[in-house]
């Protein structure tokens, strides 16, 4: 017989947890007429307009006063001090009283609402007409760490839910042999706070997104090892599923325990229907073109957004793709030869995939979002480059039942401050789930006494956006 106090509880503690009657089951009554902090809502509090998002990341922080929000004045005042009348910004290097620098680009109007597109993103420019243009975007991370665990999070601190963990917690999966949130980077290189970005925070791990490689196959270790059958496969999982239950029976709570017990039966169920979700052997030649995907500078992330395509359409309810994996989108320095190659290996993959959705009717009910953890400054920095800019820069949203083909909100004349509607991330994440169909201040989930929203209490669902 084993003597080990974790097989066999023995203290007073441990007795009132695994009794069966007593104070153990008082407690586990009193939580029984609760509802389980651990159960999703399952159901959404109105009328969904899109049934699955695809936010496309660009990591590092994206110009946009060099890709979609225009600024003439910025070239007249180049190479002159930010004017007084403008606060002196606090900036992650300290370059608030550098020279102003120019936008080296090229301008055009498109659409019917006359969207300013610069020639860096050609190709998305003539989708113009399905793009909600946000200029007025803010957040409170003013360094990469605190940036992009904003925009994923809510909050600059780690520990906290993903907004793509918060939608599986709401609504599910719409495939039972396929994760709800899907996550696929642009190389092997290391987001900024790594799987923290898509963990599930102190949420069950069964929320957290899961990684899809970037190279080769899509989803490692899912075929059987040589001469593994399927109902022997089958066999197996039923026995270590038992001896994980036993042995996290004796334990107060381990939802990552629970979460691999799952992972390991969502495994098992993904090797029937996944490979044929991301096989792309099955797609023509003329979509792969599409996506860029016959172009070596465009080629992985065209690849990216046509998994993404295809595992929204199996139920997917989730996909997040970084782009520039590592920070790449960070441009201190050498902006022009950074975002040049960037903004190319992004353009015709963005805009083949809208043009892909729309063709197949998904657009109207799939949310592409495009963006970054911040924008950069009007002011210089090393001579040729851009600091980071928190206070006003600019997202854009297509399909799921935005109102496209127009701009909202702004910037100031110079693309510093967000001065028209500005959206905090927490309106941008609840205005997210109201597409979703979910009411933000309704999603909540009981963590150690407190009820917890993606918006920590303090975002709006911003209505002029939506269709009516």
């Amino acid at each position: 017989m084993s003597c080990y106090r974790y097989d066999h509880p023995t203290s007073r503690r441990d007795f009132l947890q695994t009794a069966g009657g007593g104070f153990g089951a008082v407690a586990l009554a009193a939580l029984m007429s609760e509802k389980s902090e651990a159960a999703p809502v399952l159901l959404p509090h109105r009328a969904a307009k899109a049934r699955s998002v695809i936010f496309l990341f660009m990591e590092g922080g994206p110009s946009h006063l060099d890709t979609f929000d225009y600024k003439p004045l910025l070239n007249k005042l180049a190479g002159q001090s930010l004017p007084g009348s403008f606060k002196a910004p606090l900036t992650a290097a300290g370059e608030a009283m550098s020279p102003l620098l120019e936008s080296k680009r090229s301008w055009k109007q498109y659409g019917q609402g006359g969207l300013w597109v610069s020639d860096w993103f050609p190709h998305v420019a003539q989708h113009a007409d399905d793009l909600a243009m946000i200029h007025s975007c803010a957040s409170s991370g003013i360094n990469h760490a605190g940036g992009v665990c904003s925009m994923n999070t809510g909050s600059i601190f780690g520990g906290r839910p993903s907004l793509g963990a918060w939608a599986s917690y709401g609504l599910g999966s719409e495939n039972r042999n396929l994760p709800g949130f899907v996550v696929i980077k642009d190389s092997e290189a290391t987001v900024v706070n790594g799987v923290r970005n898509w963990g599930s925070g102190f949420m069950p791990a069964v929320y957290q997104g899961v990684e899809f490689n970037s190279e080769g196959t899509p989803i490692k270790f899912l075929d059987n090892p040589k001469g593994m059958d399927r109902e022997r496969q089958r066999d197996r999982l039923d026995f270590l599923a038992e001896l994980n239950r036993e042995f996290n029976s004796t334990r107060v709570s381990n939802t990552e325990l629970d979460a691999r017990i799952k992972g390991y039966e969502l495994a098992y169920q993904m090797q029937a229907e996944a490979p044929g979700a991301v096989d792309l052997s099955n797609e023509t030649s003329a979509t792969k073109k599409l996506y860029g995907m016959d172009d070596k500078n465009t080629a992985t992330f065209g690849r990216n957004c046509l998994l993404a395509r295809r595992l929204v359409e199996n139920g997917v309810r989730f996909v997040q793709l970084y782009s520039g994996a590592g920070s790449k989108w960070d441009s201190h320095k050498g902006i022009e030869g950074n975002h040049s190659r960037l903004c190319h290996s992004v353009d015709k993959p963005i805009a083949g995939l809208l043009a892909d959705l729309k063709a197949r009717g998904m657009l109207e009910e799939t949310l592409v979002i495009w963006g970054g953890e911040f924008g950069r400054t009007p002011m210089s920095e090393q001579g040729d480059g851009r600091d980071h800019n928190p206070t006003g820069f600019t997202m854009w949203m297509a399909g799921g039942g935005v109102r496209a083909g127009q701009a909202y909100g702004a910037t100031d004349e110079l693309g510093l401050y967000a001065v028209e509607d500005c959206l905090h991330v927490h309106d941008i994440h609840a205005t997210i789930l109201h597409l979703l169909g979910v009411d933000h201040t309704q999603l909540v989930y009981h963590h150690k006494g407190r009820p917890e929203r993606i918006d920590q209490n303090e975002g709006h669902a911003y209505k002029k956006l939506l269709e009516a």
